[in-house]
């Protein structure tokens, strides 16, 4: 995309005057940038003229009209969105990424063992570098082939690790594409980090990057963006769902400001822990919650959300004693929480003013009816979650399952599980929605001890 030089506007004066002063295209980024968000690099007002000067529209650059290669990778350096153009560049025009998200891997796509790519594979090891310890990076190299897996050693290795700022900025030569008689080509690469994920644009060296740095500017435009195209993904994950206990007694209770109040108060103070533990909001209804958690190259996802439900029974703990001080009640407030894991599809469901992650398959439904089951803020996870647990994450976990001895007495058996079944009848309950779930086997967490050195 070339500008007409006739309408250039002050800004990309500005931006040629930095360059003559020496400063690189991410320094002039940061320069404009500042910390304003995404309005960041609006144009300085122009300088006073004799006469009204007549300018062309300049072309407002979106995600659907960039002309280089694109894409967007998840921390885990997988593929989550990819464009037409990066797709012939890297892939020979392939319409299809593989379905898991391990098989969706940059490292594992790229021709790593190729000589002529190496530029670019350095730009990104300098990425994950700069973000992931060697044992992270080499987990995810973990299952290639000894050749490859040595070649991206070696690159950690001797490649300086990227600097940690809003926007990277790096040259990189791509090598000719005989489908397009393309020939080697120096680019400009440019990385924009999110929470979700990198978003990474190449631009030949010869194109002037102006309308880029507006998109890049746009942040929150991107990322909308990013997420509505994200493409669908065969992925592990686990899966917490929490539902307030008595919500329509509570509701009942309270004034109607006073109980969107309490939820939103919820919510609230909610947000934070689940961002500690890389919890990812999911479509939910009502004063419920479902939240996902996908692998993590520096974590264990799973002990994640065993984490997680921990932390959030002890905030809704305190909240709860806040709230019987403020209304003078003796109602307590819980969350009961299922978890349970799977390998599921992760999609997006849209409207015209939001976008929700939703996760298709039996996962869901389980963590919706183990939640359903739980009582008193408890914690209920499936039996394939312990399991999948580390030797060491899963000695820090206490949990069993209370069982009634004979003489009556409730006995707390450690180590253990049960089936939905038995329990439901120790309870003498019969409860219709949880029949599909009858012979699962789950145990409840009591405790997630802390960890040791």
């Amino acid at each position: 995309m070339k500008p007409n030089p006739e309408s250039m506007s002050p800004r990309i004066d500005e931006v040629r005057r930095l360059k003559q002063k020496g400063l690189s295209m991410a320094q002039i980024i940061d320069r404009l940038s500042g910390d304003e968000g995404p309005t960041i690099l609006a144009a300085p007002p122009p300088k006073p003229a004799a006469a009204p000067i007549a300018h062309a529209p300049t072309l407002h650059l979106t995600l659907d009209n960039i002309e280089y290669p694109a894409y967007m990778l998840n921390q885990n350096f997988e593929l989550v969105w990819i464009n037409e153009h990066a797709q012939q560049r890297f892939f020979g025009g392939h319409p299809d990424l593989p379905q898991t998200s391990d098989a969706r891997n940059l490292f594992r796509l790229l021709p790593v063992g190729r000589n002529e790519w190496g530029s670019l594979l350095h730009f990104h090891v300098g990425l994950a570098k700069s973000r992931l310890s060697p044992d992270c990076f080499g987990n995810l190299c973990h299952g290639l082939d000894p050749v490859t897996y040595a070649r991206l050693q070696a690159a950690y290795i001797e490649t300086v690790a990227e600097p940690i700022r809003p926007v990277v900025q790096s040259t990189v030569i791509l090598p000719g594409n005989p489908a397009t008689q393309e020939a080697e080509q120096i680019h400009t690469a440019y990385a924009t980090f999110f929470r979700e994920g990198i978003f990474i644009v190449l631009i030949p060296e010869a194109e002037y990057a102006n309308e880029m740095l507006d998109l890049l500017a746009r942040r929150d435009e991107i990322i909308r963006g990013l997420l509505r195209k994200r493409l669908p993904v065969l992925t592990h994950l686990a899966v917490l769902v929490a539902d307030l206990q008595g919500s329509v007694k509570i509701c009942s209770e309270l004034p109607p400001a006073e109980y969107f109040e309490l939820i939103n108060e919820i919510l609230k103070v909610l947000a934070p822990i689940f961002r500690k533990h890389h919890g990812t909001c999911g479509k939910h209804v009502g004063d419920g919650l479902v939240y996902y958690f996908f692998p993590q190259p520096d974590s264990d996802y799973l002990a994640n959300s065993l984490a997680c439900a921990q932390d959030i029974r002890k905030e809704i703990q305190r909240l709860s004693k806040a709230w019987q001080l403020r209304k003078q009640w003796f109602n307590e407030l819980f969350l009961n929480t299922g978890i349970t894991e799977g390998q599921e599809w992760l999609g997006t469901y849209q409207s015209p003013t939001s976008v929700e992650f939703v996760v298709l398959g039996d996962t869901i439904n389980q963590a919706a009816r183990i939640s359903d089951f739980a009582r008193h803020g408890s914690i209920w996870v499936t039996k394939s979650l312990i399991s999948r647990l580390s030797a060491e994450e899963r000695a820090r976990v206490v949990y069993g399952v209370r069982r009634r001895a004979p003489e009556g007495r409730e006995v707390f058996v450690s180590s253990s599980f049960s089936q939905m079944s038995a329990l439901l009848e120790q309870e003498g309950a019969r409860t219709e929605k949880l029949h599909d779930i009858a012979t699962l086997s789950v145990t409840e967490v009591v405790e997630i001890k802390p960890r040791t050195g």
